[in-house]
């Protein structure tokens, strides 16, 4: 599976919560892998809503979203969030701009969760660094 989040924002989420620690390219493309994949199982469940209500557009509230933020308020772009969206549904489904938006925060809101979980390994073990472990032990411990 190709990862089709830039690593550069997400990259952006882990400094945000690291602090003073320096954070690992590794760490940044785990995070994305983990991003990725999370977003295509919510998307499925996302168009299991949709297809229940007779559409194949995938709305907000497919996502349990009522508010859709600004979506200049967000660090992930929300291109990419959108071919992560349509990874696992087909062509047969349409994915609305509020959907994408609604999406895209969710999956930050996920990302900083992780990330703050991820420094906290770090300065654990005694390190200046946030590594891939670090993201790895989180999804062992908590996934």
């Amino acid at each position: 599976m190709s990862v089709e989040l830039p690593f550069a924002p997400v990259d952006t989420i882990i400094r945000r919560n690291a602090g003073n620690l320096r954070v690992s390219a590794g760490a940044a493309e785990e995070l994305a892998r983990r991003i990725q994949r999370h977003g295509a199982e919510l998307a499925v469940d996302a168009a299991e809503h949709a297809t229940a209500d007779g559409r194949k557009t995938l709305m907000s509230q497919d996502f349990g979203v009522e508010q859709v933020v600004d979506k200049d308020s967000l660090e992930l772009p929300v291109a990419p969030v959108d071919r992560i969206a349509r990874l696992d549904i087909g062509d047969d489904y349409r994915v609305a701009m509020d959907a994408r938006i609604a999406l895209a925060d969710i999956l930050e809101d996920y990302a900083d969760n992780v990330a703050a979980a991820a420094t906290i390994l770090a300065h654990h073990a005694d390190r200046r660094t946030v590594k891939a472990e670090d993201i790895e032990t989180y999804f062992e411990l908590f996934g």
